[in-house]
């Protein structure tokens, strides 16, 4: 199965985007045998558009666009349901059991997710309902995908109870 981190604007240079290229890097590396490739990172560009409803339709367009094909579309979403790293480890092994292509995880603009992507999206989470800036999102899913790996794994990194 494939893994993507759709993202809504550009990451700088800084300590968030080195963090998350060694949280992917290893993700890769640790995934490889578990039948899992990637994760792939694409960045979209903001909408221009003027309102914040017109922004997220043009957003969910791109977006979508970008989606695979047959793709698990993860929306993140402060709105959405939390699960533990470990169930969200074996949905993964469940989708990737089931033959699925892809999997993506979609992180929104500044003004959130269209309600079409939320609608088309296999799975609406929330790593918290506090409201995260972006880049530290984006940190927190490429970490969540390398703790996927180590935990379906049985490696150590992953300490749950």
């Amino acid at each position: 199965m494939r893994l993507v981190i759709i993202a809504v604007g550009r990451m700088k240079d800084g300590p968030e985007r080195v963090l998350t290229v060694r949280y992917l890097e290893r993700a890769a590396a640790s995934g490889k045998p578990l039948g899992l490739s990637g994760p792939a990172s694409i960045e979209l560009p903001e909408s221009r558009e003027r309102s914040a409803d017109a922004r997220k339709h043009d957003e969910a367009k791109a977006i979508l666009a970008q989606t695979p094909e047959k793709s698990i579309l993860i929306a993140l979403d402060e709105r959405g349901k939390s699960l533990s790293s470990e169930t969200f480890a074996t949905r993964i092994s469940q989708w990737r059991d089931e033959n699925r292509p892809a999997l993506t995880l979609v992180i929104g603009g500044a003004d959130g997710l269209d309600e079409d992507v939320r609608a088309r999206a296999d799975l609406v989470l929330s790593f918290s309902p506090m409201t995260w800036p972006h880049q530290i999102v984006r940190v927190m899913a490429a970490e969540q995908l390398y703790r996927t790996t180590t935990i379906l794994s049985g490696h150590p990194y992953h300490r749950g109870d």
